[in-house]
């Protein structure tokens, strides 16, 4: 299934059924009072969250949606009936937003949620409603009101405990597949994962949530290489794993340029709880890179973990470590 994050589409709740004027019609009876029914209510949009859908791809290749006009009243007092509710599916994690593209109206955290985002038109009132003791025959009667219509925009931020970082290559993918029973698409070039990517996490009777964002690169939070739609993701994750390409040069300065990036989208995710993984243990000599590593640890102070996704080596250990910090 083709994923999408972002989707702009119109909505038009339904209008209001307009009032009816008419009047009594009985043998024997030559002046029978007004029986003219109030029209039905439209119909209204409403949008609810699903946990089984992951993309807003259904909203690319359509972008209108009515929900039905209530039918208008009529004699003997007959209401119209009212106009149904259209009711859209979304994935859980979807925010909703003015036409603006920046007013947050609604966030779908859990599953099953509802929201009306736009209500429908109140139904027009019959000729009975306006009888009074100085008109006893009125002919008045109103339309139905419309019903509220805008575009909004739909936007997907994925919801995940932990989310993993770090440059294109870094072997992210391959990280959350040995993690966790996800088949991501893995081969070895950069921006392989250009999606996020979910899988689950389960040690012991726990359970964790992992994302597998894709590799970020310097200018992200411009839109780089899409880096501004892929940071958004982040956003919702309580913990980040950030995964180093050990055989790659400058192992600090790659750490430091995501930090940066990070920072430049927001500062508020630096303060997130962060797991540092060094991967890809088995194409470097840990003699020959000993010193670059000193120089990490006394520059970033902070614990890492050396892995190697390939061979498994200290791999179960970096899970447990996982865990740890996230339950």
């Amino acid at each position: 299934m083709k994923f999408l994050d972002q989707a702009k589409i119109y909505i038009k709740a339904g209008n209001g059924g307009s009032g009816s004027s008419s009047f009594r019609r009985e043998k024997y009876v030559e002046f029978g009072g007004p029986d003219g029914g109030d029209g039905g209510n439209g119909g209204s949009v409403i949008l609810e969250s699903e946990r089984n859908l992951n993309t807003l791809i259904d909203f690319r290749y359509k972008q209108h949606f009515k929900a039905e006009n209530g039918k208008a009243g009529s004699k003997k007092n007959k209401t119209g009936a009212g106009g149904k509710d259209l009711v859209l599916k979304i994935p859980v994690g979807t925010q909703i937003y003015e036409e603006d593209n920046n007013s947050l109206i609604y966030d779908f955290i859990n599953n099953k949620e509802k929201f009306v985002v736009a209500t429908g038109g109140q139904g027009g009132l019959g000729n009975t409603k306006f009888k009074s003791s100085t008109n006893r025959a009125p002919r008045r009667k109103t339309d139905g009101k419309k019903g509220e219509e805008f575009w909004i925009w739909l936007q997907l931020k994925v919801i995940a405990d932990v989310g993993i970082i770090g440059m294109p290559n870094a072997g992210k993918s391959s990280f959350l597949s040995k993690c966790t029973r996800a088949k991501p698409k893995i081969a070895n070039y950069p921006f392989t994962t250009i999606n996020p990517n979910l899988g689950v996490l389960s040690l012991d009777d726990k359970e964790i949530i992992l994302a597998d964002i894709p590799g970020l690169i310097e200018g992200s939070h411009k839109g780089v290489g899409l880096g501004d739609k892929f940071l958004r993701h982040i956003e919702r994750c309580n913990t980040l794993i950030h995964l180093i390409d050990l055989s790659e040069k400058d192992i600090l300065g790659n750490y430091l340029k995501i930090r940066d990036e990070l920072s430049k989208y927001d500062k508020k995710i630096l303060k997130k709880t962060e797991i540092i993984v060094l991967n890809k243990l088995d194409l470097v000599d840990m003699k020959e890179i000993k010193k670059e590593l000193e120089v990490l640890k006394k520059r970033i102070k902070k614990d890492f973990e050396i892995i190697s996704v390939a061979t498994g080596e200290n791999f179960e250990r970096a899970k447990k470590v996982i865990l740890k910090k996230c339950i």
